[in-house]
């Protein structure tokens, strides 16, 4: 299931299993071996939409379970389900027209800032921090007159983020396999949208899978850039599942790139769990992102 999808409809859907490996088989560990020991270094996160159809309120059990105290990606309407189980939204959604149609198209800004002001109130009304916002496609548009339509828009709601502590995040995304003509796909794109902005509440999310595709070098654009990176997603390339042996990241080595940046927001994973115990697949991906 593409993650646009679930953004704009949140309908579940089921997620195909790979076909070389599948099942408990793989699991290095099961979900019945709850809770995690973790190191605390990292504090851990995980995006709903990658767990579909497993109701909200179950998968937030799970978490509980397995010591997790956050997730990602949940609206307005999730979050007294997510204080009833004591779990922090390190990342809310519920404003703006989905990835395609964002902070680039001049026309869509009035719509914009309206949702953005409705919605930011709430975010720090409700005790969160961060608030996810996408650039837009292309639809034929340079890059330059995107980015300076993205500084005219994101300028006038900006006041008002900053008056809340409420940090709006742009997201990184691929535009070669999931979300094609993506303006904002690469990092120095993004950094150069932060410096014109130049507010401490506007910061990229640097979706480790997503740029792995566009322009790999992970490690060293977390050391060039990390003061613009304000929040971090996971997932295994290619494929967007596990991030063990099956793919080509090294996530432990990433993590380490992180933390000795000094960075203390979440990780979120947001794999697309390939085994039939979902719950275990999660459970492997934070212990092997546990440093």
């Amino acid at each position: 299931m593409k993650r646009r999808n679930f953004i704009g409809t949140t309908a579940a859907a089921s997620v195909g299993l790979l076909t070389a490996k599948t099942g408990n088989a793989n699991a290095v560990m099961a979900s019945e071996n709850l809770p995690l020991e973790l190191k605390n270094n990292i504090n851990h996160s995980a995006c709903f939409w990658c767990y579909s159809p497993m109701p909200l309120d179950e998968f937030l059990g799970n978490l509980n379970k397995l010591g997790i105290k956050a997730i990602d990606l949940v609206g307005p309407e999730d979050w007294p389900l997510l204080k009833k189980h004591d779990i922090h939204a390190s990342m809310c959604w519920g404003a703006g027209l989905g990835i395609e149609k964002g902070w680039n198209d001049p026309k869509l800004h009035e719509e914009l800032i309206a949702d953005y002001k409705r919605v930011i109130p709430l975010v720090a009304e409700a005790g969160y921090t961060n608030l996810i916002c996408f650039s837009g496609n292309r639809n034929g548009m340079d890059d330059e007159r995107g980015l300076k339509n993205c500084v005219e828009g994101l300028k006038q709601v900006m006041p008002l983020a900053e008056k809340n502590g409420v940090v709006l995040q742009m997201e990184l995304l691929n535009s070669k396999v999931d979300h094609k003509d993506y303006m904002c796909d690469r990092s120095q794109w993004g950094v150069e949208l932060c410096k014109q902005l130049g507010s401490e509440n506007f910061k990229l999310l640097y979706d480790i899978y997503h740029m792995q595709i566009m322009e790999g070098d992970v490690i060293r654009n977390i050391r060039d850039y990390h003061q613009y990176f304000g929040h971090y997603h996971t997932g295994g390339n290619p494929g967007r599942h596990e991030i063990d042996e099956t793919q080509e990241l090294y996530y432990p080595a990433i993590m380490k790139a992180i933390l000795e940046t000094g960075y203390e927001g979440h990780v979120a994973q947001e794999f697309i769990p390939s085994w039939s115990d979902k719950i275990s697949a999660l459970k492997q991906g934070v212990t092997i992102c546990d440093v």
